[in-house]
């Protein structure tokens, strides 16, 4: 269930491309985990944690996703990738990169976010086409020099 939804988000992803995005996916990490996508391009850099709950109804507070009576950490986990992945891309480009936290949920019923959460984006995988409206982030140049250092395996390794 999860690597469906991950695929649905990589593929909603990948329709940003002829916007001047840069797709990753499944990018492995230290320790046995990966990160799900890095997204880069003309608004920034991006860290993408997919969640699949079919038909759930999800609260996302400041720190912790309610589901079903359940709590999750995937807010602090959102935050902690995209650090990592801020970390690794600086040290590698040699130049300050900020990775912003993305948490897309797949096919869910509902989606309810409190509103003070701001450093975390939450979205819907109906939601990412919105990043092709984004602009502020990284001059042309930039993004292709991200981009290279994120596809280099030994960025990862050492974050």
């Amino acid at each position: 269930a999860g690597l469906a939804g991950e695929r649905r988000v990589g593929a909603e992803l990948e329709r940003l491309a002829r916007r001047g995005w840069r797709v990753l996916h499944s990018i492995p990490l230290p320790g046995e985990v990966d990160i799900d996508h890095v997204l880069i391009g003309p608004g920034g850099a991006f860290c993408f944690n997919t969640k699949r709950h079919r038909g759930a109804r999800v609260w996302v507070g400041d720190d912790s996703v309610r589901i079903g009576g359940q709590s999750y950490p995937y807010v602090r986990k959102s935050r902690a990738e995209a650090r990592r992945a801020s970390a690794a891309l600086t040290s590698a480009c040699g130049f300050p990169v900020e990775v912003q936290p993305v948490l897309a949920f797949v096919a869910v019923a509902e989606l309810q976010v409190v509103p003070s959460l701001r450093d975390v984006r939450v979205l819907q995988e109906h939601d990412i086409s919105a990043f092709k409206h984004l602009k502020s982030g990284l001059r042309p140049d930039k993004v292709e020099l991200v981009y290279t250092a994120a596809r280099d395996r030994r960025t990862w390794v050492r974050s």
